[in-house]
């Protein structure tokens, strides 16, 4: 987790929301992500599918099946490209109370009726992972360039 907030911390400094990624297979550091939508432009370029496309990359297929660590509860997005990539595990951060879908406001990752399954662990440095959300939008708020 420690990794994946520093990639949170440096989608802050970038302007983009304070989330990072990291994707592990054994004790293998195989991918890092961190939010990209403003820098990038790009809707869908969120820290974990970030995450997930430098690990098929690396690992030449679309199978991810080790752990990703996140800084925050993924979004229904990021949720359903964890599920088709095969994640094994997630470990999470803080929940994301206005788009959480893996124990906020959808379950996703654990849904029967979907063909896989992801084991999850929330709340691994719920306090850290939460403050640096929470500076970051105080901070827009305080800025000349807010954006509601």
């Amino acid at each position: 987790m420690d990794r994946a907030l520093d990639e949170a911390r440096a989608a802050g400094t970038a302007g983009d929301v304070p989330v990072g990624a990291v994707i592990v297979l054994g004790d293998s550091l195989v991918a890092v992500g961190r939010n990209r939508r403003e820098v990038d432009g790009d809707p869908t370029a969120h820290a974990e599918i970030v995450a997930l496309r430098e690990a098929a990359r690396i690992l030449k297929q679309w199978r991810v099946e080790g752990t990703l660590y996140v800084t925050q509860e993924p979004c229904p997005m990021c949720a359903g490209a964890i599920v088709n990539a095969r994640v094994a595990r997630l470990v999470f951060g803080c929940t994301n109370p206005k788009a959480g879908a893996i124990t906020t406001l959808y379950q996703l990752v654990s849904d029967p009726r979907l063909n896989h399954r992801v084991e999850v662990t929330g709340g691994v440095r719920e306090a850290e992972c939460a403050k640096e959300l929470s500076a970051f939008f105080a901070a827009l708020r305080r800025g000349p360039s807010y954006r509601s």
